[in-house]
């Protein structure tokens, strides 16, 4: 672990995979990670501070290579991969003001991370269903191992350098604005 690191708890650092399998481990540990923020017993604070470095982490790695890939390779369409991208600026608007809240604790804490939960829960699905099926279905093995090879080094990279901070939260909120990715339905 490196000084770079936001948090004591082990995000993993895996090297090498099929693609699909990767994403789906980091499915899983988001998951966790939103139950642990439930849990009033758990230390909340070295929690989100995970969640916000995994989350921007994936993020990049999928954004830059993996949505890219799967599009050349007809996988799946742009607007699946626009969609995708949007997603992951919502859930980093949702993540962002649980990172804001001074405590973790408290009906203000408990509404962001039931929004956080929402957002992320939803692409979680979403993405298995529509980008994760296809990429099992229509890239062959060489491929898919070849893409999380490079989904590691992208997530590693971006754990290691400690992106997730608060700072670094609000720039991606605010490039995403900027971008329209961010466009009020409500």
């Amino acid at each position: 672990m490196t000084d770079a690191n936001p948090t004591s708890l082990d995000l993993g650092r895996p090297t090498e995979g099929d693609v699909v399998d990767l994403i789906l481990a980091d499915h899983r540990l988001f998951e966790d990670l939103l139950r642990q923020l439930r849990d009033a017993s758990a230390d909340r604070d070295a929690v989100r501070r995970a969640f916000s470095a995994l989350h921007v982490a994936h993020a990049v790695a999928e954004e830059e290579e993996v949505y890219p890939t799967l599009r050349r390779k007809d996988a799946i369409s742009e607007h699946e991969a626009e969609h995708g991208e949007e997603e992951h600026a919502e859930g980093h608007e949702a993540l962002l003001a649980v990172m804001e809240l001074e405590k973790c604790e408290g009906e203000e804490f408990d509404d962001a991370v039931e929004e956080l939960a929402g957002a992320v829960n939803h692409h979680l699905t979403e993405e298995e269903l529509t980008i994760l099926n296809p990429a099992r279905e229509e890239i062959d093995e060489d491929v898919r191992l070849r893409l999380g090879e490079a989904f590691c080094r992208l997530r590693n990279e971006a754990i290691e350098a400690g992106r997730g901070s608060v700072e670094d939260l609000r720039e991606i909120v605010a490039q995403a604005e900027k971008e329209g990715l961010l466009d009020d339905e409500d």
